[in-house]
């Protein structure tokens, strides 16, 4: 049976609503943004150059929501979170539980070692790209209203990403405080753009059913499907930091926050762009802005962006997690939880600190 933590004890007190809003905050600020891209892409690959027809968006709606239930709820959320290191979590932690650091050259635990640190390359190769791509995203709004703005996009992208990480090295301990408050209101906006985008097509609600799913991953060619499929997991990227963070946090917040905040406003918004989709498929090229009414797309282009820098922000807390897990020097309990403990969340909920 899995030693908790001391920390994750201190957490499962209670309703920690805290140590959850922490967690709005930290763990889902990268699938929390992917509504800005991931239902669109799939929709695209869907069509194939082709017209855009409804049992294509139920299909890739219903794919999308079933990755989120059976890849994010059932293996992270009540699966994985129960694979620990004395209540620490991630790809490193478990490799300590099997000694991996200390095996002998050639044996099965040395290559297990070899795994764990490809795991940390795709961690730092998936941190590279999520900046970018979730920026890129959200300030992409500004073409629904101002097509003529659309030069400025990617040289904007480029100025928010370079503050982004000149801020890095300033400390933002203060800014770390107010990433729980600012992602719960973005899941509230999400879930009220849902909503608003359901009421006008109520029907979308039978992708619920996973037989939209299957009927068009069977039915389309392989490359279509496969296409669809590498476009829908885009909904589930960042479901890893539910693993890689438990430590900060503890099993039940990440679990609260998931349950009964991000799981639904994302699959409310998920839903409301396919609905939108179905009235109106000319708004393929942003369905997610195309949500919101005409005069809500400035503020919501400047929220989304927000946003995105909070999900872009979390890659320097990984990046110090992973080098202390890597580097550091094994105690003879062959526990990360030492270790660990130099880069969990101070006390006070700065839970951003700058990394050394």
């Amino acid at each position: 049976m899995p030693v908790p933590h001391p920390g994750e004890a201190a957490h499962t007190k209670g309703l920690p609503i805290v140590a959850t809003l922490g967690a709005l905050g930290v763990v889902y600020g990268d699938i929390g943004t992917s509504p800005l891209y991931a239902l669109k892409e799939a929709a695209k690959a869907a069509t194939h150059g082709g017209p855009l027809i409804p049992e294509a968006i139920l299909g890739v709606v219903s794919l999308i929501l079933w990755a989120l239930i059976l890849i994010i709820s059932v293996k992270y959320a009540l699966l994985i979170l129960r694979a620990d290191n004395r209540g620490e979590g991630g790809i490193v932690a478990l490799l300590a539980l099997l000694s991996a650091r200390n095996a002998q050259p050639g044996t099965w635990r040395a290559h297990l070692l070899i795994v764990g640190l490809v795991g940390a390359a795709l961690l730092y190769g998936d941190g590279a790209i999520t900046p970018a791509i979730s920026v890129l995203s959200a300030l992409e709004g500004l073409k629904v209203d101002a097509p003529s703005l659309a030069p400025a996009v990617v040289p904007l992208t480029l100025i928010v990403l370079i503050g982004l990480f000149v801020m890095q090295r300033k400390g933002t301990g203060f800014i770390g405080n107010i990433f729980g408050p600012v992602m719960l209101a973005w899941f509230l906006v999400l879930a009220l753009l849902g909503i608003h985008g359901i009421v006008q097509a109520p029907g979308v609600l039978v992708a619920v059913s996973p037989l939209y799913a299957f009927d068009f991953l069977i039915h389309r060619d392989f490359h279509i499907s496969f296409a669809v499929l590498g476009a829908a997991f885009l909904a589930v990227t960042g479901g890893e930091a539910m693993y890689a963070d438990m430590g900060h946090f503890g099993r039940v917040p990440i679990r609260l926050a998931w349950f009964a905040v991000a799981l639904p406003a994302l699959v409310l918004n998920y839903f409301g762009q396919a609905a939108l989709l179905i009235t109106d498929a000319s708004a393929l090229d942003n369905p997610f802005y195309q949500l919101a009414p005409d005069w809500a797309h400035y503020p919501l282009v400047a929220f989304a962006t927000v946003a995105t820098v909070i999900a872009s922000r979390r890659w320097r807390w990984w990046r110090r997690s992973v080098r202390i897990a890597v580097l550091a020097p094994t105690p003879a309990s062959n526990s990360l939880a030492p270790w660990a403990d130099r880069c969990r969340p101070p006390s006070n909920g700065s839970w951003m600190q700058t990394a050394p």
